[in-house]
């Protein structure tokens, strides 16, 4: 066949055949932009309504912690004992405080309400109010009704403005965080609750998302709490047109997409349903816009299709007369020229067929002599793995590559033995006879255990040493597994060889990392032969107790006072341990990678210590910042390791210790002045106090200590004697009755201890006080 006619027939089959695939993708491809299009559509609205989600947890978590700080502080809780009259003005004042500072920036709340139905009193922003003359009092009080003492609900704007212009209320629904009073109490008498308006969780989407979609929150009751139009928050959904809300009432589906009709209209709705309180979150999307745009990707899909003919039939026409030449210079390259071609083949290919068939027929040959020398690498580089010259990653690339794959990802334990021949006076070889006794060996030791169970056994230093694994993982049924094969073996080669043999097994392993450790352990039980004679059998673990061999001494003791230190935010004491602890880890003679070990023992104590305190990951390192054991592998000085140690793990975690001593501190505090001060007449001790709050003594007085500038017993004392001088005031109490409720022993002692402190015995300072007026302002402590 002519050249001529070979390239016209190409290039005419080329053409035709071109247009098939193009029609092919065009439909395709059409038919993947309208899926993908409802995927992207469906993931952006997912991440959409997320952020929405994640936007305003982020406000009501905000907005629950700072009601905590009220309803827990010591002014709420003394004025929940009060009725809150005119003569309370300074507490009303204190609890005003504590509200106006809850309505900041990051709160964003409108109103914060306090009520004791108890002593029937309410205060908000505008004032004081007594419940019973409220106009919305029922309305209110129906909130004791609640299941939970915690609870987010709708409530209508106007119940806290009654006693105003309820126009003036910026939204007609407010969302409320409703806890109640006391919060250490069974029995609950009142309510704080934290508003804000509930138009105002619109300006999540208007200002931090931009999007023209339209996104609803609901509660778990499908009560409507955002809606881009107001009149429409506090509704049902099935009130204001939806057909189909089955699927939002299942829990099970946390999150998820479906189809409705809005006033006769067809929706796609994206929800998900919110961890924290169980609202739901929708992106409603109209069904016609997405029309619209496969109707558009259908139209440029066409003039894609279009453009891509025309280029596949240029091409086809301009590629056709150029592929001959490859063809060409191929015939060229083989030594034949095209009147070859004419020389008894049908065409060029097969011509160029039975050239390659005998290049084929050399590459066997060359295969059969690589395979007689592909035992040798094996073996060469199975006796760098033992000796430990390859990293992990290596290690593995190097026995995959000769066909260990199968092998190592089956075996759940594995072991190394090593065989070594005994000469004894008997023996009938000699020295020089051992290298082929040993290959003997190694032939026995291939037919008697499955390949499929071992690695090929090399020769190393006079002994044979191979692994063998097994896929159970129970280390009982494979150490028997393992002493059976190796007496078999033991005896075989006795049998066939009249020599006597030793062998040393390893401790079980499931790494294959710890090949080199494994062998070393082998190699160390065949010394014992020395000891225990020739012919033996020996397990590594009866020799060292059932430890591997290396033996990294690790400093456990300096451990645990680095642990205390960080638990007690003691930063220069951990600094120090920290420096000490990597000055006994660097001291010791161990390898790169041996160095990994105690450096990830101490890492992992950490994180251990880190987890029990309840300290997220998250707290202490930005998320997505990678494994923190990767990147200490990656070190590679002490210097390195240590400040890393310090910077990323060590001070992050005492600065969350310290954050919480801090906040453990004023706690404890708090409840020991509460104590002295509504048992200041009894035996009170402080180791009374310190059972009762579950604390140590001696750690609760330092914490006082700290907190008042006292001592516990100082403190005691002030307070007593400023319950004395109120009694000397204010009432004719004899000072003998004084001193008996004050705890002491007789009255003496009291005088002696009053002098002492105010100068002048408790009748002195009583006939002193009453030449003054009722209206002194009193001392305080």
């Amino acid at each position: 066949m002519k050249p001529l006619s070979f390239l016209s027939k190409l290039m005419i089959f080329t053409i035709a055949v071109s247009t098939l695939p193009v029609l092919f993708i065009g439909t395709f491809s059409y038919l993947t932009s309208t899926r993908e299009i409802q995927k992207n559509v469906n993931r952006s609205k997912i991440e959409l309504i997320s952020q929405i989600n994640s936007n305003v947890e982020r406000k009501l978590t905000t907005v629950n912690q700072t009601l905590n700080q009220v309803v827990n502080s010591t002014v709420l809780k003394r004025a929940l004992q009060n009725p809150l009259t005119e003569s309370d003005f300074k507490l009303y004042n204190d609890l005003r405080n504590e509200i106006r500072n809850m309505q900041s920036f990051d709160t964003r709340l409108e109103d914060v309400v306090l009520i004791n139905l108890q002593q029937d009193w309410m205060v908000k922003n505008s004032g004081l109010y007594r419940m019973s003359e409220y106009k919305d009092r029922k309305g209110l009080e129906r909130l004791m009704d609640t299941p939970n003492d915690t609870t987010w609900m709708l409530t209508p704007s106007s119940w806290f403005y009654s006693e105003e212009n309820a126009d003036s209320a910026p939204c007609h629904y407010s969302i409320s965080l409703i806890k109640k009073l006391p919060v250490s109490s069974l029995h609950k008498y009142g309510l704080a609750l934290a508003n804000f308006p509930a138009c105002s969780l619109q300006d999540v989407v208007a200002t931090d998302i931009q999007t023209e979609d339209i996104v609803i929150v609901v509660d778990e009751r499908g009560q409507i709490l955002m809606h881009p139009d107001p009149s429409q928050i506090g509704q049902q959904l099935e009130e204001t047109g939806w057909e189909d809300t089955s699927l939002l009432a299942d829990e099970a589906q946390p999150s998820g997409q479906f189809q409705t009709n809005i006033g006769k209209k067809a929706y796609a709705v994206t929800y998900l349903r919110s961890q924290l309180n169980g609202w739901m979150y929708l992106s409603v999307t109209s069904i016609g816009s997405l029309t619209r745009e496969a109707g558009k990707i259908g139209l440029f899909t066409f003039y894609v299709c279009l453009f891509m003919l025309v280029l596949s039939i240029g091409l086809a026409w301009f590629g056709s007369r150029r592929m001959y030449s490859p063809i060409e210079r191929l015939l060229h390259l083989i030594g034949r020229r095209k009147t070859d071609v004419r020389r008894g083949h049908a065409d060029e290919f097969e011509l160029i067929g039975e050239e390659y068939h005998r290049l084929f027929q050399s590459k066997s040959q060359l295969e059969t002599e690589v395979r007689q020398h592909i035992r040798q690498v094996r073996a060469f580089s199975l006796i760098e793995a033992y000796q430990g010259h390859y990293t992990k990653s290596q290690l593995l690339e190097k026995l995959e590559q000769y066909g260990y794959q199968e092998q190592i990802h089956a075996w759940r334990t594995m072991a190394v033995f090593t065989l070594a021949l005994d000469f004894t006076e008997d023996s009938a070889y000699a020295k020089k006879d051992l290298n082929l006794l040993l290959f003997a060996a190694q032939n026995i030791i291939e037919e008697l255990l499955d390949p499929q169970s071992r690695f090929t056994p090399v020769i190393m230093d006079q002994t044979i040493v191979t692994l063998i694994g097994s896929p159970e993982e129970g280390p009982d049924s494979f150490r028997q597994a393992v002493y059976a094969w190796t007496e078999k073996l033991q005896h075989e080669i006795h049998q066939c060889l009249k020599v006597h043999v030793s062998i040393g097994l390893s401790l079980p392993f499931q790494s294959i990392a710890k090949l080199p450790i494994a062998y070393r352990e082998g190699m160390e039980a065949l010394k014992y032969r020395m000891k225990l004679g020739t012919g033996v059998i020996i397990q590594y673990e009866n020799l060292n107790s059932g430890k591997h061999v290396l033996n990294v001494n690790y400093p456990t003791h300096k451990e645990s006072k680095l642990l205390d230190a960080i638990k007690l935010a003691e930063t220069e004491k951990a600094k120090e341990v920290n420096a000490r602890l990597f000055n006994s880890l660097f001291s010791q003679e161990l390898s790169p990678q041996e160095y990994q070990i105690p450096l990830t023992r101490l890492l992992n104590n950490l994180l251990v210590m880190m987890q029990e305190a309840g300290i997220a990951l998250h707290q202490i390192r930005p998320a997505g910042s990678g494994s923190l054991f990767e990147e200490m592998l990656g070190l590679h000085t002490k210097a390195e390791i240590e400040d890393w140690f310090w910077t990323t793990v060590i001070q992050p975690m005492i600065r969350i210790f310290n954050n919480r001593q801090n906040a453990q501190y004023q706690n404890i505090s708090e409840k020991i002045i509460d104590l002295i001060h509504h048992e200041y007449d009894t035996d009170l001790t402080l180791e009374a106090c310190a059972a009762r709050l579950h604390y140590n003594a001696n750690y609760i007085s330092s914490i006082f200590r700290k907190e008042t500038g006292y001592s516990f017993s100082e403190y005691l004392t002030m307070y007593r004697f400023k319950m004395a001088k109120e009694w000397l005031r204010n009432t004719e109490m004899p000072v003998k009755e004084i001193a008996a409720k004050l705890r002491y022993n007789n009255s003496q002692n009291f005088i002696r201890s009053f002098r002492k402190v105010e100068g002048m015995t408790p009748g002195q300072y009583r006939e002193a006080e009453s030449a003054h007026s009722p209206g002194n302002i009193r001392k305080s402590i």
